[in-house]
């Protein structure tokens, strides 16, 4: 294995800017590839830091851009600021052996770097417009300037690398990503980020909840994307069997109101808290308090909250989005409609005790889905690339 430099590129990271799933995996990806030996430098937008910073050996280089108009223009900036600042560190380190950008967001970079300085690239897609929309073709200029860029993305890196199964068959499907120049590498997830001992009747009656009530607990955006609203929709035909469970959405996003509204609708708000955002402290409360996680996505690339459902050794009730999940073994897997979704998390309180299942999941973070294991993947992915070019 030859050591490389490694330039990382993506709008988030657990040291600048944090906005969801792939900030924990750009960072904690590049430090497991630091421990291997190589160095990396992780260019990624800036939010009041220093703009260069060594972290867990870890080089990051944080932009600054203008943060005015729409996201497509705001990416524009930020891209012309990481090529600025990917020549100044060149020129301070030295030559670069390949750059590995996260979705849409800096493609620009890599095209400017690919044409400038003929180096391999890889790109890691996390998810795609047309997912972030619910499996929905939405049309307009944003949709469509989003989209052309997760194309363009495929076509021109070196090689294209997807969390899943299912996602690999979306993304060839979409963008026609010939076989051959397509990996599978999962997420993954350091074991005890999440797990921590809890007074589970505590965290529940500082919410308002009876402290031996069964808690069905929904982690992320408040998306068309990620099924709340079904969940919600769910709750009637769940008290009807189990009149005791309580629901805890935790996550920001345009669909919060719809679901404030539909609980109403159904008559079931007070069952529901609807917390909106939540510190990383008090995620990490409600994910080792709860007593099932639910996943009712309609579009799912991975489903890192599985990871962190597994590493609290929490059962899972998921839609069949989420391909990570054997049904009945580490979780159950259920259709994507409120129906199935009540069935899966009755079945679970009838059936599934001392979370026998998120015990099985909890196994598989060892050896399936540990750091070590991903950045050795990823580096034979480099290797690749860099033998290749």
């Amino acid at each position: 294995m030859a050591l490389l430099k490694i330039g990382m590129f993506a709008w988030e990271s657990l040291h600048s800017v944090k906005v969801g799933g792939l900030a924990p995996h750009v960072s904690e990806l590049s430090e497991n590839l630091v421990d291997l030996g190589h160095s990396v430098h992780i260019f990624t937008r800036n939010n009041d830091l220093e703009q260069h910073e060594k972290i867990n050996g870890v080089h990051y280089h944080r932009v600054d851009h203008d943060s005015s108009g729409d996201i497509v223009h705001q990416m524009d900036s930020m891209c012309n600021s990481m090529y600025s600042m990917f020549q100044e560190v060149s020129g301070s380190y030295g030559d670069f052996d390949v750059i590995h950008i996260h979705d849409w967001h800096p493609v620009n970079v890599l095209c400017r770097i690919k044409r400038k300085y003929g180096l391999p690239s890889i790109i890691t897609y996390h998810s795609t417009e047309w997912g972030r929309n619910g499996n929905v073709y939405s049309g307009g200029y944003h949709f469509e300037e989003i989209s052309h860029r997760e194309w363009k993305g495929g076509y021109e890196a070196s090689h294209v690398i997807v969390t899943s199964l299912n996602f690999k068959k979306e993304i060839q499907h979409l963008y026609q990503i010939p076989d051959y120049k397509i990996s599978v590498i999962p997420n993954g997830i350091s074991q005890g980020r999440i797990k921590k001992e809890v007074d589970q009747g505590k965290i529940k009656t500082n919410f308002g909840f009876h402290p031996f009530a069964p808690v069905v607990l929904f982690v992320g955006r408040m998306s068309y994307q990620k099924g709340p609203d079904m969940l919600v929709e769910a709750i009637p035909k769940i008290l009807e069997r189990h009149w005791n469970v309580r629901f805890m959405f935790i996550g920001e996003g345009e669909m919060r109101p719809y679901c404030e509204s539909s609980a109403k609708e159904h008559g079931v708000s007070d069952y529901c808290i609807f917390s909106g955002y939540a510190s990383d402290e008090i995620r990490r409360d409600w994910i080792n308090a709860c007593d099932i996680m639910c996943v009712p996505s309609r579009n799912e690339p991975f489903g890192i909250v599985v990871l962190e459902a597994w590493d609290a050794c929490k059962n899972i009730v998921a839609t069949k989005a989420v391909d990570i999940i054997d049904n009945f073994e580490n979780g159950v897997l259920v259709q994507q409609n409120p129906d199935s979704i009540a069935w899966g998390i009755n079945y679970v309180l009838d059936n599934v005790h001392d979370d026998i299942m998120g015990r099985m999941g909890h196994d598989l973070i060892n050896s399936k889905y540990e750091w070590k294991n991903i950045a050795k993947q990823t580096t034979e992915i480099y290797d690749n690339v860099v033998e290749k070019e």
